[in-house]
């Protein structure tokens, strides 16, 4: 079900009604659970039987890990976890990759070619399995208390705001806001229902207004822009390629961001809160800080439970930190798609966090110069890994690997040609005047940074006025066609 079509809204709104008609704690908890499983029902039909699965799974090994003091069982708890979860997740998105690749290697020895298997992809299968192994990791750990009861559980793991695109959820930041809400015995004196408050729904209101605009008034049109561009790259002076480039940065942070946001805000209308996801990646100055801003709760997640234990044993070396950078950003280009582009994607972020990690360890006193923190300097170094940024998100557009070749080879190497150039603007002005307006937006934003509180703030009547101009530019440039969110198909 699409954030951005009529069915949701009308499904949002029978949700809000019932819960405000229907004060009744225990109700509104099955209520949001059953609502959920209805959700990921109307998405994924009857795969919804795997979350399900994953949901009884993790919810006993979690209290049996808890329950032994036998170190090596808790070990084989865990390993069963980790093989039920990733082993679901790598047959549905990774076995007919893994098909094509053996092929390749058939077609060269003349052995005949494997069949592909006809698997559908489970929407949002990536986000709810590292979310599910966060919590039994946690509990093996002995950072956490495993749920008391399987409906906690269950609606945390299928909580629908965040379930199919992120944020990826964490047990102990989301459980403990259950049980104030609705656990008799939780020693809070807030009140314990999801009760939607003035606050919460204005902001709430505002930030899901964010999102729809950032998803169907900017991303939905600039796709066809950067469509265009990369459907055959070939051809194409590097202007187009850099142009499209951009464009399709943007359009990929304001389809996710707006996710999100959308996300945040209905869990913050019916009174939870979930991480923040995006922290205007755009003002980067340094490869890892864009991962400590874009995407956060995906990069944080692979920083605990990946790079973490990979250099607990040896902090102090180097190679051990730079190789688990590379290992940790490879995982985060796979987890995104089965394709060797991906692949790409992650290896050029692990030279980029590497490199950039390697430098730091070895002349540490660089950052303290004042040169380094004046402010040309630090416009330049934003500026340069905006560069290498919008450089490797090529290799998450492009699939084909000739036309990834040909457009990164047009991007660094730049060949001063603009035949055509005032045809090519006249002829996608929509998309430069989008990607234009976009950036000015943004500087804003980041200039004010309590833009949503200042929204939200404003006098109802100008409220409702900032709410009904968005709606009318999202409708004015909509194709009545709502596209599917991008990372939908991770």
């Amino acid at each position: 079900m699409l954030f951005n079509t009529i069915d949701f809204i009308i499904f949002f709104v029978l949700i809000l009604t019932t819960i405000i008609i229907y004060k009744n704690r225990n109700f509104q908890y099955f209520f949001l659970i059953i609502a959920s499983y209805v959700f990921f029902y109307y998405s994924n039909n009857f795969l919804i039987t795997l979350i399900i699965f994953s949901t009884i799974l993790d919810f006993y090994i979690a209290k049996k890990i808890y329950e032994s003091r036998d170190i090596t069982y808790k070990k084989k708890l865990l390993a069963i976890s980790i093989v039920g979860n990733l082993g679901l997740l790598a047959f549905f998105k990774y076995t007919n990759f893994a098909i094509s690749q053996f092929n390749n290697l058939f077609e060269i020895f003349g052995f005949e070619k494997i069949q592909f298997l006809e698997i559908i992809l489970p929407i949002g299968i990536s986000f709810y399995t590292f979310q599910i192994l966060s919590y039994t990791i946690d509990v093996y750990r002995g950072n956490l208390s495993p749920s008391k009861s399987f409906k906690e559980f269950a609606l945390f793991v299928v909580f629908f705001p965040q379930l199919v695109a992120g944020p990826i959820l964490r047990a102990s930041h989301f459980l403990p806001q259950l049980r104030e809400k609705f656990s008799p015995n939780w020693k809070s004196t807030e009140l314990k229902r999801a009760l939607v408050k003035n606050s919460n729904l204005k902001i709430g209101i505002t930030l899901m207004a964010f999102g729809f605009f950032k998803k169907m008034f900017f991303a939905d049109n600039i796709a066809p822009f950067v469509d265009q561009i990369f459907q055959n790259p070939i051809g194409h002076e590097s202007y187009v390629i850099i142009l499209g480039a951009i464009g399709f940065g943007i359009q990929l942070y304001c389809d996710f961001s707006g996710y999100s946001d959308i996300a945040i805000g209905i869990a913050l209308i019916l009174g939870f809160q979930i991480p923040k996801n995006f922290n205007f990646p755009f003002f980067a100055n340094s490869p890892a800080e864009f991962w400590r801003r874009w995407h956060i709760s995906l990069s944080n997640w692979v920083r605990d439970y990946v790079f973490f234990p990979l250099v607990i044993s040896k902090k102090n070396s180097i190679f051990r930190i730079v190789s688990s950078i590379f290992v940790t950003m490879f995982l985060i280009g796979i987890w995104h798609g089965a394709g060797i582009n991906f692949i790409i994607y992650g290896l050029i972020h692990g030279i980029y966090v590497g490199t950039e990690t390697f430098f730091k360890s070895k002349f540490p006193s660089l950052k303290n110069k004042a040169l380094f923190k004046s402010l040309p300097v630090k416009i330049f170094s934003i500026l340069f890994t905006q560069y290498l940024i919008f450089l490797s998100f090529l290799s998450f557009r492009i699939q084909d690997l000739d036309h990834l070749t040909y457009s990164m080879n047009k991007f660094v190497f730049f060949d001063f040609n603009f035949n055509g150039f005032n045809e090519f603007l006249l002829d996608n002005k929509l998309g430069i005047f989008l990607i234009v307006l976009f950036i000015i937006i943004h500087i804003i934003a980041f200039k004010r940074k309590n833009i949503l509180e200042t929204i939200s703030n404003l006098k109802l009547r100008y409220w409702t006025i900032f709410l009904i101009s968005l709606m009318v530019l999202i409708l004015f440039f909509f194709d009545s066609n709502p596209r599917d969110f991008i990372y939908f198909r991770f």
